[in-house]
């Protein structure tokens, strides 16, 4: 394929790799990951969030400003105190909202905006990964599947570090499979060794998982360094192995310990125990297994399953798995074609070697640590870009030779003749086989924008939707908090409240949220709410939203104060308790 080819058609996957993942851009609420990201990325602390009072949404509203005075030395500051995160994103991030602060365009689409574009540039890398792995047929299927993918779009629409470790991933496999033909070629190229080693630096400020990433290619540089199974054509390495190796590994580790103190107070901090296994048995131990296998189907498909009737997701699903099947079968095939070729194995080695050995890393922190991120499928973003390279390189792979090695001066034409309908039918399965995954991706990515699937956790949307079933009536909304999570998750719930009730034809005033400790139990919550000022008319309705309250621990009567007069007494409403991860509960106030 020349390059007059390539060019327009990597121009046109990126083209629809950005419109998958601008579209509908800012449809999907705040959740409460990328409440996080909004206040430190706009050079906010939880210090600027009221708490303990009842105002206005507008209140919560503006503390989701810019504050372009903020530096990147306070922002790390803050989030190695009030997070468990690396800073280098966020000041990015932060530089960004300064760049585009002053475009006439919402504030959360400019959030989501740089990953988006993140994601835009990892399609360019992946090529460059296949195609310097491979060819350039792999490189422009590699970039076909990552454009297309519906994990993909979804994180590249999260406003979160996912996309940037993504490339960061994809950029270190570039590097280190040159630094491998390095090794095997009896060659040195500073730059190449230099890239590597600032790649894994900088991923380490960005998202710890890269640690995970590292080791994944700490694993194949002295796997594969020493060319004895990797079957390249190459004499063995002048550079002395593993001498070179250990060095750019020691450097990149020596760049990691300015925050090695911050990593290892942040392993310790409460706010990682969610992850931790709370089911026990069986279940317990076959679950990070289930958990990994979905995680990869949802790479290649992913129809609408949460929140459908039951037939629905049984038949999506029934759908995704074959799907799944289909296409894990055709890579195999394609990659098993692709390893006849004995200039393209190193690439397979190194793909498929990096993978094997994350996934045994989540697992043994799974089964060993206690802490299942498994469960979580947004986590695959650090082997993500692997399985698409693999994808890429084995649907670029022709199931049966081209004419199966026909002679033009056969004398069998009825021979000749089979063969050739039977090499065009092959081409033609091919052809159709990448129609299939881009079809089959191209839908489910429409699912991803359109909020079918990957719905935001704690659904703050629906959960908005419900606190206004009675728009007429004056409405008070409380949340109890224990620590910064709670604070941000009750930020999502104020933020996409706000948005819903200017949406709203009739209210009666504009609705009042207030944040209430609970570091001493709910008991504290309620003897609280006696006290709470407020300046709404009775009668109003009185949201609750307990985090880590079980449906009987709500009472049945509530005091609340007033301004104007004496604490008026809430009632339960029965039929108005609910629970999307955490729990809310309705009184009424009359």
């Amino acid at each position: 394929m020349t390059i007059a080819k390539r060019i327009p058609l990597l121009a046109l996957i990126l083209l629809l790799g950005a419109i998958l993942r601008f579209w509908n851009l800012d449809l999907k609420p705040l959740w409460m990951d990328e409440v996080i990201t909004a206040l430190f990325s706009l050079g906010r602390t939880y210090y600027d969030v009221p708490l303990e009072q009842a105002l206005p949404l507008t209140v919560f509203e503006q503390v989701f400003t810019l504050n372009p005075e903020t530096s990147c030395a306070q922002i790390a500051l803050t989030v190695s105190t009030q997070s468990v995160h690396p800073p280098l994103f966020f000041c990015w991030m932060h530089q960004w909202m300064g760049w585009v602060n002053l475009l006439p365009i919402s504030w959360v689409w400019k959030l989501r905006a740089l990953p988006a574009l993140f994601g835009i540039v990892a399609i360019v890398a992946i090529y460059q990964l296949n195609r310097i792995a491979f060819s350039h047929q792999a490189g422009l299927l590699g970039a076909v599947v990552m454009a297309i993918s519906p994990f993909g779009v979804y994180l590249s629409q999260e406003a979160r570090h996912y996309t940037l470790p993504m490339l960061l991933v994809i950029l270190a496999l570039s590097g280190l499979y040159q630094v491998l033909i390095d090794l095997h070629q009896r060659q040195f190229r500073p730059l190449i060794w230099l890239g590597w080693v600032a790649v894994n630096s900088l991923g380490f400020y960005v998202h710890y998982f890269f640690l995970l990433a590292f080791v994944g290619q700490v694993m194949m540089l002295l796997w594969l360094g020493r060319g004895k199974n990797t079957h390249l054509p190459y004499p063995p390495s002048l550079i002395p192995f593993p001498l070179f190796p250990l060095l750019a590994i020691a450097l990149v580790c020596l760049t990691y310990l300015p925050w090695l103190s911050t990593l290892l107070s942040h392993i310790s901090r409460p706010e990682t125990d969610w992850v931790k296994v709370h089911v026990p048995g069986v279940l317990a131990a076959i679950a990070p297994l289930l958990q990994i296998v979905s995680g990869w189907v949802l790479t290649g498909i992913a129809f609408p399953v949460e929140g459908q009737p039951v037939w629905i997701a049984a038949v999506n699903g029934l759908l995704m798995a074959v799907f799944s099947l289909w296409l894990v079968r055709r890579v195999f095939l394609g990659v098993r074609q692709l390893w006849q070729h004995s200039e393209a194995r190193l690439g397979i080695q190194l793909l498929l070697g990096f993978g094997f050995v994350v996934v045994l890393e989540f697992l043994a922190i799974a089964y060993i640590l206690g802490k299942d991120f498994t469960q979580v499928p947004r986590y695959n973003f650090i082997y993500f870009p692997a399985v698409c390279a693999l994808v890429g390189a084995g649907l670029s792979q022709p199931l049966i030779q081209p004419l199966l090695g026909v002679n033009k001066n056969s004398r069998g034409s009825k021979t000749k003749k089979f063969l050739t309908w039977l090499s065009k039918t092959v081409t033609q399965c091919d052809r159709r086989t990448v129609f299939i995954v881009l079809l089959v991706g191209i839908l489910s990515s429409v699912f991803v924008v359109s909020d079918q699937v990957f719905q935001k956790p704690y659904r703050p949307d629906q959960v908005a939707r419900t606190l206004l079933v009675e728009p007429q009536e004056p409405l008070l909304v409380t949340t109890a908090y224990n620590d910064y999570q709670d604070v941000a998750l009750g930020l999502s719930f104020a933020l996409q409240l706000a948005k819903q009730e200017r949406q709203q034809v009739a209210h009666s005033s504009e609705a009042h949220f207030a944040f209430i400790a609970q570091f001493s139990g709910y008991e504290g919550v309620w003897s609280r709410l006696l006290t709470l000022q407020h300046p709404l008319p009775f009668p109003l309705n009185l949201w609750v939203i307990g985090p880590g309250l079980k449906r009987i621990g709500y009472p049945q009567q509530l005091m609340l104060g007033n301004q104007s007069s004496n604490p008026r007494q809430c009632n339960i409403v029965p039929d108005q308790y609910h629970r999307l991860g955490i729990p809310y509960q309705l009184y009424h106030c009359p």
